[in-house]
């Protein structure tokens, strides 16, 4: 490659003949050239061969403004790298606040550097003084809600299949290619952070904390861990292939034993997991096992809590029976997923306890309507979903923590919003907005972080048309009522001609 231009050699530093900006030191003999507009860099490294890096092109106007700025070396490393958020001053913001169950008029809200740094509800407008005035965002009573959280997703089950055995066969790249599109659209609906509860990795996780790719905040379980036979066993009962000792099938893990317990628990935090997720009963989509069937033995269970703790975290376990709820909860383990057949006893003793429920209404809802399930799955989900509104109602009643949670698989994660329809039916618009905000940030222990907007939290928030204490529905009509998501201070989702979205 003929450039054209200086040549020098420094066993130092490398520095940008064109512009004289440095870019740290570099190994010794090593000879760099560059063209007479400082565009291009080539830098020979002996005796070690020669090597091209092309590491900065600047424009004219850089050239001009950034004679001697030093470069961002992490900006080379990671090239999508977002910028960093804007100050952004919301006045006349109605926030709507959850723990209390109320709304706080007439509100200025100050963002800086994904955080809520300041509120104000005096009516002063001093804090927007040394704001750009593109800025200062005047929401004229609209309301300022925390951004949601959905507590039971599994984002590795991506739309693109009509059935749920076609997943058997689908390669974990293919599902690792469509996760974006799928994290892309929980965070326009409102979610900013979700929970995953079987089949997310940590790459998919660290791609949306770099920025690599948009999405809400993902908290993930690995594998879920399921005995030989349970519900994360796909194989179907005339599949004699022998499998487990932490055999992977689908989200799941298949385990057997305290020690393989102890091993594949450590395992999946080992890998990333930041909670561990068991199958402690039967399950609807599971092909061998029962609903009322109670999976792993008390060891097993101990085992894997003793491992979680260790680690500073928490076991939640899929149960729809007393008798798989009681089992777990008595060992140790802290929240229950699903819950439909709860009694009031169960309830009670959950209550009392501090355990938390996710339920997944809307799953079964979709499983019947768009027939998803074989026929034996589909009569187990219709035993689960008759029972399941009024459990939920029963569940609050008795007083136990309630979180949400959708368990969308394949082509139906788009109702993932219409969980607040059904719900509806039995629960107040605010018990429902907390079971989505302050209930959900403490089942993932970030209760100082997440589900409100307060000084200090995270700048996770919704702009919304109309009050959704009010009317709980509103979030199940996205397109017309969430004006604007933002993340992490920065805003991903606008709906209004006033609101850009952040680049």
């Amino acid at each position: 490659m003929s450039l054209g231009g200086e040549l020098w050699h420094s066993t130092t530093e490398w520095e940008y003949a064109g512009t004289s900006t440095r870019i740290s030191s570099s190994p010794t003999n090593t000879t760099c050239m560059t063209g007479p507009d400082g565009g291009l860099l080539k830098c020979s490294v002996f005796p070690f061969g020669v090597g091209e890096l092309l590491l900065y092109t600047p424009t004219p106007k850089e050239n001009q403004q950034n004679h001697t700025a030093n470069m961002d070396i992490s900006r080379i490393i990671k090239p999508w790298k977002p910028n960093s958020q804007r100050n952004l001053v919301f006045v006349n913001a109605t926030i709507v606040d959850p723990a209390e169950g109320k709304l706080i008029p007439n509100a200025t809200v100050r963002i800086a550097e994904g955080k809520i740094i300041q509120i104000v509800t005096d009516g002063s407008t001093t804090i927007t003084d040394d704001v750009p005035e593109e800025n200062v965002i005047d929401l004229d009573g609209k309301y300022l809600c925390p951004g949601l959280i959905d507590c039971h997703v599994h984002i590795a089950v991506v739309p693109g299949e009509s059935s749920l055995q076609a997943y058997s066969d689908m390669s974990d790249a293919v599902s690792l290619l469509r996760q974006p599109y799928l994290l892309k659209s929980m965070l326009d609906r409102g979610f900013t952070t979700i929970r995953d509860c079987g089949g997310a990795g940590l790459a998919i996780k660290e791609a949306v904390v770099d920025g690599v790719i948009p999405g809400p905040r993902v908290f993930i379980a690995g594998h879920a861990l399921s005995q030989t036979g349970g519900h994360g066993d796909l194989r179907g009962s005339h599949n004699s292939q022998q499998c487990c000792g932490g055999s992977v099938s689908g989200i799941s893990r298949v385990v057997d034993g305290p020690a393989e317990c102890y091993k594949y628990a450590r395992e999946e935090l080992r890998q990333g997991a930041d909670f561990i997720k068991i199958m402690g009963g039967g399950g609807v989509a599971s092909p061998t096992d029962r609903i009322e069937h109670v999976q792993f033995s008390d060891e097993e269970i101990k085992a894997i809590v003793t491992v979680a703790r260790n680690a500073g975290t928490y076991v939640t376990s899929h149960s729809y029976t007393p008798q798989a709820i009681q089992q777990a909860i008595k060992l140790g383990v802290r929240g229950i997923e699903h819950g439909n057949l709860v009694d009031l006893e169960t309830a009670k003793m959950m209550a009392e306890m501090d355990v938390f429920l996710t339920p997944t209404l809307i799953t079964h809802v979709m499983f019947q309507q768009m027939k998803f399930l074989s026929d034996d799955s589909a009569a187990k989900n219709e035993e689960v979903l008759k029972k399941g509104l009024e459990t939920l109602k029963m569940a609050v009643d008795a007083g136990v923590t309630v979180c949400f949670g959708t368990d969308l698989l394949g082509p139906m994660h788009f109702a993932q919003s219409k969980e607040f329809s059904v719900r509806n039916s039995v629960l107040t618009p605010l018990q429902i907005l907390r079971s989505a905000t302050v209930n959900a940030a403490r089942l993932l222990m970030q209760e100082n972080m997440l589900g409100q907007v307060n000084e200090g939290f995270a700048a996770d928030l919704l702009i919304l048309k109309q009050n959704p204490l009010e009317d709980i529905t509103i979030l199940d009509q996205v397109e017309d009522h969430i004006l604007a998501v933002i993340k992490d201070g920065r805003v991903a989702t606008s709906r209004w001609d006033k609101f850009k979205v952040d680049v």
